[in-house]
């Protein structure tokens, strides 16, 4: 338009147009964004908020699970209503606010036979798979008891001092809380330890928590699952992975769990328990366990510069890793400077942490039967399952004394020194004829 012309002159069509384009743009759409994102973000925080609180107040109250020793008034399994509907909501909201579901196993097809013993480690290690009926003896639960007892007790005096005790729960790293398997299905918590029946008790956790589908359906018999997925960690749940789930909220649902749910672990005679270690992963040609264990035990303490570069090679010549090179290696003080031990023979207390977590449940493999039937009945899901049969141990503690007959005295006290807290804490007897000239 000429700077010249008279505005009264100018079209009234013409006249909008150049108003339209002085007048500067309008806020209302950014505006509107603008407060819907800030009321999401804040519904969103309200959510989480009330989340939180309820996890406090109600928690895992829809499950019905409760051992009779912590819990004596435990209530009948409540019928389904809209209780157990909401509570269910909440938890998958959570996992979505949170992040991702719980992820299923992918879908594995097995035959419902047991595994072939021939196959398998079970057939070296003494696996019964008859069934056997556990006997019930009505002084299971003052046994019970007695353990948990005996537990918390050391825990508290002052006279047992190991590595790690006065730690709270808080002090615990992530990595160090991996084997503490959750079912959420029914408020179960199991801490495994290696050598102590674990993979059974891994079994009954992924039936329970149907955390691995069979052909598009959970397991529902222990046994039917291959002993090769069951020590897959991404088939379990467990508290190190809460992180990567829950953030800065994962220790605060841990510790909700562990107030509400039911913990056990089963444990060992910790001398046998190595004595087990040994045979399974030292006399058996274990390609992971010679390249890693094996070969540099050989170089370190049986003088062989060279040892052959794998388990076919080494067992072929002849060259095998003895129980006193094992011990050896757990007393160098330069182990651990390498990598911790190995959770094969790495302590009880290390690997379930029994003075920072009250379990309900402390089950012993010398009595597994029947501690077995007794945790099912507990946890009321001994009508569904029941857990695999028999483990026939040939690991006696009968033949220790064999086995540490080789072994010097001053190396047999270094060791029960090393393993004393698993002993005291569980109530193993001090085994005074090996440590004694």
């Amino acid at each position: 338009m000429n700077r010249s012309t008279p505005w009264r002159h100018v079209p009234a069509v013409r006249q909008a147009a150049v108003r339209s384009r002085r007048r500067p743009p309008r806020q209302g759409s950014m505006t509107q964004a603008r407060l819907f994102r800030l009321w999401l973000a804040l519904g969103s925080a309200l959510m989480v908020l009330l989340i939180i609180v309820y996890w406090d107040s109600v928690g895992t109250a829809h499950f019905y699970l409760h051992t009779a020793l912590s819990r004596p008034h435990a209530p009948e399994p409540p019928s389904s209503g809209p209780g157990d509907k909401f509570a269910g909501d909440v938890d998958e909201l959570l996992d979505k606010l949170l992040g991702s579901g719980a992820k299923r196993g992918p879908s594995r097809k097995t035959g419902a036979q047991p595994p072939a013993p021939s196959l398998m480690e079970e057939s070296v290690r003494g696996y019964d798979w008859s069934p056997r009926d556990a006997p019930h003896s009505p002084d299971q639960g003052r046994q019970q008891a007695e353990r948990r007892s005996v537990l918390r007790g050391f825990c508290a005096n002052a006279s047992l001092a190991f590595p790690t005790k006065e730690r709270s729960f808080d002090d615990i790293p992530n990595y160090e809380l991996n084997h503490l398997i959750v079912d959420d299905r029914h408020g179960v918590i199991y801490c495994y330890v290696p050598k102590v029946a674990c993979t059974n008790w891994k079994r009954v956790m992924i039936v329970l928590s149907e955390s691995l589908l069979d052909g598009g359906a959970p397991y529902r018999d222990p046994l039917d699952i291959p002993r090769e997925h069951v020590h897959n960690s991404s088939t379990h749940l467990t508290f190190n992975k809460f992180w990567r789930r829950y953030g800065k909220l994962s220790r605060h649902l841990m510790k909700v769990k562990l107030q509400k749910y039911t913990k056990f672990l089963f444990v060992r005679d910790p001398f046998v328990r190595l004595i087990s270690a040994f045979r399974s992963k030292f006399e058996l040609q274990n390609e992971e366990f010679y390249r890693r264990f094996a070969r540099p035990m050989l170089q370190l303490y049986a003088n062989l510069s060279s040892p052959p570069a794998s388990a076919s090679e080494a067992f072929g010549a002849g060259l095998r890793v003895s129980f006193a090179n094992f011990i050896q290696y757990l007393l160098d003080p330069h182990t651990e400077t390498l990598a911790p031990f190995n959770e094969h023979w790495r302590q009880v207390y290390r690997l379930c942490h029994p003075c920072q977590i009250d379990y309900d449940f402390v089950g012993k493999l010398e009595t597994l039967d029947e501690d077995a039937a007794q945790l099912l009945r507990l946890l009321r899901v001994d009508a569904r399952l029941h857990f695999p049969p028999s483990y026939r141990n040939r690991t006696a503690s009968s033949w220790e004394e064999g086995w540490f007959a080789g072994i010097p005295l001053a190396w047999r006290r270094q060791l029960y020194k090393l393993y004393e807290a698993d002993f005291v804490l569980f109530g193993y007897p001090k085994p005074e004829n090996l440590l004694r000239d």
